[in-house]
């Protein structure tokens, strides 16, 4: 991961964070509670690719498992994070510009799915039952609502700010020079470079009244 792009990540996630713990966690909604992280982890892992979506999910699921009130096992929604973020950087979009919204939201659904059923399948594992208690049929629906009525808001917004702020110097100056105007430019000069200079043309005169020798 490019550390240009530690910094913007750090303050989504720490803002993410603040939003679901201080707003959204209280909110009190039937069903599961709308999820910031894994929309913040979605839109960045959809610019930075599997290996910076793994890496920022990991992050911001382990700041979760520390911020308190939780209550759960520490590194539980770090895994489940980090595999969302690793497969959502899967279907990243070419050069992270995302051009439609329906495949944006196709991934925001499919990550709050599997998010939920393997939070749940990990929970079990570790012993805690609370998700037999509340359903989980309720919890994978409402929490693909929540995400899905909040994604167009949020995933636009974090992919922007990840593309904006993320680009290394070296990487910016690239992708600069390789633009229309600049690319035309690199070419001619490429063109002018590999011609091959010849010296000045010499044209032999004929004196009029000596003809040619055969």
């Amino acid at each position: 991961m490019r550390l240009a792009r530690i910094p913007v990540s750090a303050v989504l996630i720490l803002l993410g964070l603040i939003l679901q713990v201080s707003v959204f966690g209280r909110l009190q909604l039937p069903g599961a509670t709308p999820d910031i992280l894994l929309l913040v982890v979605v839109g960045l892992a959809m610019v930075y690719g599997p290996t910076g979506g793994c890496l920022v999910g990991f992050s911001a699921g382990l700041l979760a498992d520390l911020a308190p009130p939780s209550d759960h096992a520490i590194g539980r929604y770090a895994l489940v994070l980090c595999l969302m973020g690793y497969a959502a950087g899967l279907l990243r979009p070419e050069h992270g510009r995302q051009r439609s919204v329906s495949g944006a939201l196709l991934v925001v659904g499919a990550a709050a799915i599997a998010s939920t059923l393997l939070y749940a399948l990990v929970g079990a594992l570790v012993g805690d039952t609370a998700a037999r208690h509340v359903g989980l049929g309720g919890l994978v629906i409402s929490a693909l609502l929540y995400d899905l009525l909040l994604a167009p808001f949020v995933v636009p917004l974090v992919m922007m700010l990840g593309r904006r702020f993320g680009r290394d110097p070296v990487t910016a100056a690239d992708d600069d020079e390789s633009g229309p105007g600049l690319g035309l430019g690199s070419l001619a000069r490429y063109r002018t470079t590999r011609e091959v200079s010849s010296g000045p043309a010499y044209k032999k005169r004929r004196v009029p009244g000596f003809a040619r020798r055969p």
